[in-house]
């Protein structure tokens, strides 16, 4: 018998009266597969309930900042006895301080941190600081890789392979998007061309060291050392965009994981352990640029506010314990065998991507290492696969360019049924 989402519907009708698509965030109207979204009411651990009573295993554990899993004890209770105390000062607190010492001991590229309360506030404020410091304008980021939705970086590229950027957004002015250049990711060769003409004009190269939103796609062996020598070469800034890999795919991140050390690291997700968060960093001398040390103006009444800051603590503090990524990274593992095994099974093309916790399945027979070869997936097949699943009780990322993330609540019972469930979603996938 397939479930019932009757409330969430009325939910979502209504919603649209209020909200913009009905939404606060565009892929929650699960357009890419064509159905309304259910209306989560609770999680706990790695389970989400709806509206209707629906019961689902969680593989989106809010796009990533969920790694212990919904509730976890240990931040809930760090939490409540924050709330004790006060939701915000508008001053700083000893908690800014905490957290912020934890960042700088964990990641190798960071020296000094800044807090901010999204994503978008950290990569926006990491490239005004590396064109203040470089004296330079020009920006370099990749094709499909997301950094937020800030003027600079809503830039697709041009028509030819060195071109600058147009929008991709009414509203963003052309002339700001004349600054961007839009390289393709893991292609060093195009990037080597593009410094050699205009590297002396680049204040930065902004990469997701592992791409999460295009699908999940890992940086090629070589690529992020080439990014690292050709920003030394030209005398550039190396920005990492750790919002989604920041203390996911090892303690340190993915300077760590992949050991490149980037000048400017953003960060966001799980460093406030499902709070509202993000945060920005590098090497000192760039870094005493920002006001009050410096003449780079960036403010918030909310940054660094104590319950975010206790959120992250918490969620530190565990993932510090021994054998936490090993831990990931073997259920990850075994997620992504059980699928594969299925899928071929079920006689669906699929390609696998995954890199510890991160994991994507492409609807497309050939190997997915950049927008391009992404953009092969068949989304009308990934569609039906999600609604099968999501019919049986497994919740996937609602887009087939978006990535799915294990965390240390997932059960192998839990992997165990998802495996299950996926043959039926991909029969239903290749029967299409």
């Amino acid at each position: 018998m397939a479930p019932s989402y009757r409330k969430s519907q009325e939910m979502f009708e209504e919603s649209q009266v209020y909200i913009p698509g009905g939404v606060n965030s565009p892929v929650r109207a699960f357009k890419s597969v064509g159905m309304d979204p259910p209306f989560i009411a609770r999680g706990n651990g790695s389970r989400m309930w709806d509206v209707d009573g629906n019961e689902y295993i969680d593989y989106v554990c809010s796009w990533g900042p969920l790694i212990l899993g919904h509730r976890h004890p240990a931040v809930m209770h760090a939490v409540q006895r924050c709330l004790e105390r006060g939701i915000t000062y508008g001053a700083p607190t000893d908690l800014e301080l905490t957290l912020a010492r934890m960042v700088v001991e964990a990641l190798p590229g960071v020296e000094m941190v800044r807090m901010v309360n999204s994503g978008t506030e950290a990569t926006m404020s990491a490239l005004r600081l590396a064109r203040a410091y470089t004296k330079r304008n020009k920006i370099v980021k990749f094709e499909g890789c997301y950094h937020g939705h800030h003027d600079s970086l809503l830039i697709k590229a041009g028509s030819g392979a060195l071109t600058h950027g147009v929008p991709t957004s009414p509203g963003v002015p052309e002339n700001i998007a004349g600054n961007t250049i839009n390289a393709r990711y893991n292609d060093l060769p195009l990037l080597e061309k593009i410094m050699a003409e205009v590297g002396r004009e680049v204040a930065a190269i902004i990469v997701e060291p592992a791409a999460g939103n295009m699908g999940l796609v890992p940086a090629a062996e070589g690529f992020l050392e080439g990014l690292r020598k050709l920003c030394n070469q030209y005398g550039a800034l190396l920005i990492f965009d750790e919002v989604i890999t920041g203390f996911r795919l090892s303690y340190g991140g993915a300077q760590s994981y992949y050991n490149v050390t980037p000048d400017l690291t953003c960060l966001g997700k799980i460093i406030g352990g499902g709070m509202p968060v993000g945060a920005y960093g590098g090497v000192r001398e760039i870094m005493q640029m920002i006001s009050p040390a410096g003449p780079v103006y960036q403010a918030g009444t909310l940054s660094g506010n104590p319950l975010a800051m206790t959120a992250g603590i918490a969620t530190l503090e565990q993932l510090q314990q021994p054998g936490v990524y090993e831990e990931l990274n073997r259920k990850s593992a075994l997620l992504a065998q059980g699928l594969s095994q299925a899928a071929k099974a079920a006689g669906a093309s699929v390609w696998f991507n995954r890199v510890q916790s991160l994991q994507c399945t492409f609807f497309t027979s050939q190997a997915v290492t950049d927008f391009a070869s992404a953009s092969t997936s068949d989304t009308k097949r990934y569609a039906a696969f999600f609604k099968s699943m999501l019919d049986q009780g497994i919740y996937l990322a609602p887009a087939q360019f978006e990535t799915a993330f294990v965390s240390l609540a997932h059960t192998d019972e839990d992997i165990e049924r998802t495996v299950e469930a996926s043959f039926n979603a991909f029969k239903a996938a290749a029967n299409i």
